[in-house]
Formats: C-alpha cells, structure tokens, sequence
C-alpha cells in the first residue's frame, strides 16, 4: 500500500493505454485516427472561426503556413484538421511545405551537442531497458510467436505496432507458434511509464529538448513578431508531426506534468493583443486543449492576479532567444549546440 505523501500512486499500463489513444470510451476503440483529427479541427474551428473569426470566409493561401514532414500519415492528420477547420476547405488554396527532420530544424540541424546528449539518452534507455528480465523474456516469448530473432523485434520497438491493435479494437497477431496477448502488451507498456519516468528524474533528455526544439519555438517566436508588426498576412500556422517532435517541445517548455504525447495530440500557440494597448502582446499556450501557459518555465513566476493576467510575450521570446541556453553555459543557439558543457 502507498505511503502517503511519500510515494507515488502506481499508474495502471492498460488505463495509460486507453489515455493514449485518446478515445472517450471504450466503444469507440475501433474508429481510426482520422476521425480524431476531424474533431480536433471541429474544436479548433469552433473557437478561432465562430468565436474569433480568425480567418474570414475568403480566406487565402497567404493566411495560412503549413508544413509536414513526408510520411503519409502526417500529411492526412494535417489534411483532416484542416478539413474540419477551415470556413471553406478548398485543396486549390492549401500550400503544404515538406519538412524532412522529425524535429523540424529546417535550416538550423547542424547541433553536435544536441546529438550528444540524445546518445547519452539512448544509453540510458538501453541500461534501464537490460535491466529488466522480465521485459527481456517478453521479447523471446512474442519474437518466438511472430518468427523473427529477438533482437529484431526488440529494436522495432514494438509497444507502437500493439498501441495501434490496441487503440483501433484489433486483436494482437496470432500465429501457428501462438498468439501475443494483452499479458505481453502489459508489460512493455509498464516498461515504458517507468522509461517516462526516469527520464524525467535524469535531465538528460531536458537538455536534448531545448537544442532539439529551439529552431521551431525561434521560427514560432519569429513568425508572431512580424504579424504583431503588420509584416505578415499570415495568422495560421500548422506543423503536422509525430510524437517524437511534440515530446521534446513539452519537455523544453517545462511541462513536468505532461504524459507521453496521445493520438491527436497538439499544442497550440496564441498571440494576443491588449485592446486598448496596441503593443502589449501576450501569448497562452494549450495542450490538448487544456491552457498550461503558467506551467511553463517562462510563465510560471508571473501571477495570474496582476494587471496583466496574461503572460507577457516578451517573456516567451526572452526563453526562446537567450534563457534556453542557460543551462549549457551559453548566450545563442550555436554556441549551445557546438561547446562541450563537460
């Protein structure tokens, strides 16, 4: 029995898992994922187009910027919400830029020490991993089922291949040899709410996710300056991505609390502007719809009862352009990325 106070509560893998596939109840586990993406849009249209009138029924290309990287199942995510989104879905208008790193870099990829320390993050995962005989002897057992070696099937990380059976009401592969059960996915799943969680505890992965995230959260920082200054038509952007691009973004920004990123996980950025005050902008951060802005890093001192009740912008840029690098010693991105901070 937990102590309290003292010890944490033991997080059931199978409830993680229904968490995870971000389905209200479990009589829906069969719709596919892009149905989630439509309600997400549907959200999302509800409260920038009806509530906000963000963007007008005559919208443009100019208005929007979308990338994607170029696996399939991003480009129709991004598709789908922009479907349900837009006042006039309209393919003629829609402009999609390929983006080839998962952690959306762009031009800003070349960052030795970021590499360093997702090494050092992988060997940690390989030690914890190692550790675990019971995980170990869950990979022989499903390797024997499915014929393959084991160490083929250990390293096609197969907690993703389950989590899609799982999510969609699919039964887990069945062969001459036997069948994959919930027994094994139970097991693994466990193994990686206590990866997440030493993960956590090691700041490792932190300073991997400040270099790794920096290029996206510059270009975001970037783009809200120059539609505040009247120098951009553009007031939607959307990067369609995978959960290894939104899981450092959550952990740079400081959200300790935030689980491993769902099915149809977003975050959103917004600028606002002050009424009466022209230059006073101030930006709030959502994750799956939920605001988090005073849990991040950059807004956790400012008090939701002052004047401002808003987190300023300019603390968000000063994160983005000089606190980051903090951590390492240093003033900008390249110097971050290219001294040893060791």
């Amino acid at each position: 029995m937990p102590v309290p106070h003292t010890e944490p509560p033991v997080i059931d893998p199978i409830y993680e898992a229904y968490a995870y596939c971000n389905i209200p109840n479990n009589t829906e586990r069969g719709m596919e994922g892009v149905v989630q993406h439509l309600r997400n849009g549907q959200l999302l249209h509800d409260t920038y187009i009806k509530k906000h009138t963000l963007l007008p029924d005559s919208w443009t290309s100019k208005h929007l910027y979308i990338e994607s990287t170029g696996k399939s199942r991003t480009l129709q995510s991004g598709l789908a919400l922009l479907y349900s989104l837009l006042p006039e879905f309209d393919w003629q208008k829609i402009y999609i830029r390929h983006q080839w790193s998962s952690i959306f870099c762009s031009s800003s990829c070349d960052c030795p020490m970021r590499n360093h320390y997702l090494e050092e993050e992988q060997r940690r995962q390989y030690s914890l991993r190692v550790k675990n005989s019971l995980l170990e002897q869950t990979y022989v057992d499903m390797a024997k089922i499915v014929g393959v070696p084991t160490r083929l099937l250990r390293a096609s990380n197969p907690i993703d291949s389950l989590l899609c059976h799982f999510c969609h009401n699919i039964s887990f592969p069945c062969t001459q040899n036997g069948c994959i059960g919930l027994e094994h996915f139970n097991v693994i799943k466990s193994h990686q709410l206590g990866d997440e969680k030493e993960r956590h505890e090691t700041k490792v992965y932190y300073r991997y996710s400040l270099l790794a995230t920096h290029p996206i959260l510059n270009q975001t920082v970037t783009r809200m300056q120059r539609i505040a200054e009247g120098r951009s038509e553009e007031v939607f952007a959307l990067f369609s991505a995978h959960d290894v691009t939104v899981a450092p973004l959550l952990a740079a920004l400081g959200l300790s609390e935030a689980r491993f990123p769902r099915f149809a996980a977003r975050i959103v950025f917004e600028l606002w502007r002050a009424p009466k005050d022209k230059k006073s902008l101030f930006v709030r951060v959502l994750y799956n719809g939920e605001d988090v802005t005073f849990q991040t890093s950059f807004c956790q001192k400012h008090s939701r009862r002052s004047s401002q009740p808003l987190c300023p912008f300019q603390n968000f840029m000063n994160f983005v352009k000089k606190d980051m690098f903090a951590i390492f010693n240093s003033t900008n991105y390249y110097d971050a990325c290219h001294r040893r901070a060791f």
